[in-house]
Formats: C-alpha cells, sequence, structure tokens
C-alpha cells in the first residue's frame, strides 16, 4: 500500500477512503427495494469526512437526497455546487426562511409559526418552498404530536407557498432487537401516516429508518432510508455487526516531529504523570491534540501504531501534540523492528501492517460512541482523499 505522505505544513492529518465510501453506499443500495431511495445523512461535514466529497461519491453509489443538520450546512452545500435534495433535519429558526428558500433548501417543520413564516417568504420570491412534515412518536426530541398533525397540515396546506415533500419520525432504540418501544413508535408512525392520508392529504415520502433501522428492519424502509453512520464503515450498534459488511473510512495519522532518549526519571507532558522507568526508552513526539479531537481523558490510556505496531502513549495529550513511547529493548508487542525515527508515521485509527486501531476501540476507551470520536477528528486536521 502506497503510504500518504501528509500535509507540507503540518505532519497531521485525516486520510478518507472514498472507495470504502462507495462500497459502503452500494451495500445499503441494495438492502432498498425497488423504487426506495437512499438519503445520506452528511451532517457534521459528513461525520467529520468532508461531506462534499462524501456527497458525489454516494450519489454515484445511488443516493439520490442528502439531510444535514443546519442551515449553515446546507448553504455551504449549496455554494459548493451541490444541487441534489437537501433536507434540514430539524425545524430552524423562523429568522432563516427566506434563506431557505433562496437556496432551496426543505427544512423539517412541525410548527405552523414556522410554515407560514416560510410559505410568505417563498410565495414573494415567486416560489414554493418543499418542506419535511417530522413527527414526534415517542423520542420526545423535535416534531409535531402525533395526535396533533393533521390539525398542523390542515392549518398550513391552504398556503400555494408550501409543499410537503416527505414525512418522518426518527427511532430511539432501532438498534434493539425485539423491542417494545421501537414496535411502539413504528405503530404509532404508520397511524399517523394513515390519519393523514385518511385526511386527503398527500404525505411526501414517507421514512423512519436511519441506519439501524435500515438494516434490522427493513419491514419499515417506506419510500426512503435516511442512512448516517453505517456509510462512513462504522456500525451503530453491536447487533448490526454481522448483518453487513462494512469498511472503515477514515484513518487518522501523523508523522514524528521529535524523538529523543531522556533519562531515566524524566517526566513527560503538563503535570509529569509519566516518567521513564530505565534506559533506552525513546519519546516521541506527534503534532495531534486534543484541539484535532484527540480527547485529552485518553491520556496514558490508548496505543498507537509505528511500523505495524502498537506503542503507548505517555503524558498528557497536549492541545497540538502527544507523546509515546518505544522500549527499544523491551517486549515485542510494543517495540518496533527498529527504533523511532523523525518523519516516522505515527497511526492514531487505521491499519498499519496487520495491526488496526478502530474508533470502537478508541471509543471504549473515552466510554462514547465511534460518532462522536470521527466527527471530533474531522474539526481540524486536514482531510487527504485517496
Amino acid at each position: 500500500m502506497e503510504r500518504v505522505q501528509g500535509p507540507e505544513s503540518r505532519w497531521a492529518w485525516v486520510e478518507v477512503n472514498l472507495a470504502a465510501l462507495r462500497r459502503n453506499t452500494s451495500a445499503f443500495r441494495r438492502l432498498l427495494g425497488r423504487g426506495v431511495e437512499m438519503m445520506c445523512v452528511v451532517k457534521a461535514d459528513a461525520y467529520g469526512h468532508g461531506a462534499v466529497p462524501c456527497i458525489k461519491t454516494m450519489h454515484a453509489a445511488g443516493a439520490s437526497q442528502f439531510a444535514v443538520a443546519t442551515v449553515r450546512e446546507g448553504v455551504a452545500l449549496r455554494e459548493a455546487g451541490i444541487e441534489w435534495p437537501i433536507l434540514i433535519l430539524s425545524e430552524p429558526p423562523a429568522t432563516c426562511v427566506q434563506t431557505l428558500v433562496e437556496h432551496d433548501l426543505m427544512p423539517a417543520v412541525y410548527t405552523s409559526e414556522f410554515a407560514l413564516a416560510l410559505g410568505e417568504a417563498a410565495a414573494s420570491a415567486g416560489r414554493v418552498a418543499r418542506y419535511h412534515l417530522a413527527v414526534d412518536t415517542g423520542m420526545t426530541r423535535i416534531g409535531v404530536r402525533r395526535a396533533d398533525a393533521v390539525e398542523l397540515r390542515r392549518t398550513i396546506d391552504f398556503h400555494r407557498g408550501l409543499e410537503c415533500a416527505g414525512t418522518f419520525t426518527h427511532f430511539a432504540t432501532a438498534d434493539v432487537p425485539d423491542d417494545w418501544d421501537f414496535a411502539l413508535q413504528l405503530n404509532r408512525f404508520r397511524e399517523t401516516v394513515e390519519a393523514l392520508r385518511g385526511a386527503g392529504l398527500d404525505t411526501g415520502l414517507v421514512h423512519c429508518d436511519n441506519t439501524p433501522g435500515t438494516i434490522l428492519h427493513p419491514e419499515c424502509h417506506f419510500d426512503m432510508c435516511r442512512v448516517g453512520v453505517g456509510l462512513y464503515g462504522l456500525h451503530p450498534a453491536d447487533t448490526t455487526h454481522g448483518c453487513i459488511d462494512l469498511e472503515p473510512v477514515m484513518s487518522v495519522r501523523g508523522r514524528v516531529v521529535r524523538v529523543i532518549y531522556p533519562n531515566v526519571g524524566d517526566g513527560v507532558g503538563y503535570g509529569l504523570t509519566w516518567r521513564v522507568p530505565r534506559r533506552n526508552i525513546q519519546v516521541a513526539t506527534v503534532p495531534i491534540g486534543y484541539a484535532d479531537g484527540l480527547a485529552r481523558e485518553l491520556s496514558n490510556q490508548m496505543d498507537v501504531l509505528v511500523g505495524g505496531v502498537r506503542c503507548r502513549q505517555v503524558g498528557n495529550i497536549c492541545m497540538d501534540q502527544f507523546m509515546f513511547a518505544v522500549d527499544v529493548n523491551g517486549a515485542r508487542s510494543y517495540r518496533p523492528t527498529r527504533p523511532v525515527e523523525y518523519g516516522d508515521v505515527v497511526t492514531l485509527i487505521g491499519a498499519d501492517d496487520d495491526e488496526r486501531i478502530t474508533a470502537e476501540e478508541m471509543a471504549g476507551l473515552r466510554n462514547t460512541i465511534n460518532y462522536e470520536v470521527v466527527c471530533d477528528f474531522g474539526m481540524r486536521l486536514e482531510k487527504i482523499y485517496t
């Protein structure tokens, strides 16, 4: 495998494997029946992977629509030349309705006040604003209460500046097999859709399955599925492993910018929380820190890969750097085949020869989820697409 050299200005970067992203998108596309659309969730800059290159790859692999969390994210995609339908996954403030109309962004809608403001802005511009009705079926986060859905639609449907392009809900426990709460939410959603149609109201595209739902619940694929973290090769839960083959898309790497043999007893990093225990220990510095997404709580807890071998991170992780130790004459499991040198590539997440560190491993050390790990690394590190 050809080794990425990294940016010239800073030896720290994220690698994004677009070929793996394409294969993951195709794998999800194959789960869907004929006529079922796929909406790819690309919020938070595609979970830290870079939204624009990812969207182009996803669309080529069969995605037809995309979803973001904020109006600003949607505007950035339009300004980058993305022309496919974009859903804002929550209802933004009414103060941004002009922006939504100008950039043809579909917001979630669940209040009449916002919907009517959107319709007025669209009508004034000689346009029709498309939206998706969000229904709260039990997650208690966003959405119109299911009992109020028909009344809301009747209140706003007269407006010539509005068009309902979709109706959706979001599951709280789609990853839990045979879960009562999931079954309850699904039943409530079906009843709401039936009530809307019974009242003669167009529901647009009906969708409710998120990533685990798309994998585990084909019975409710309906008109469209919203696929998120799985596209990036990350399983949303243990229950989806073995159900679909996914390849990690992100790797995080840096290069050694300093390496020394400290004296026995020398401390490392702020607070000197680790001290050199014996001779022939190398301590190397890599320019990645907690401002880049490497959580400070991982200090003295995590491994990195050098030459296909695990080495232990030592000392408190700094804002812009961390250090790791190499026991030159120590145990083989923590000793590369040669001493570490200036410029050597260090892998925080990803594969190096036969070894691999996953986002799940790092998430376990942080007591969080893989979603947060990759989002954090995507904030400041330069991205290199392979």
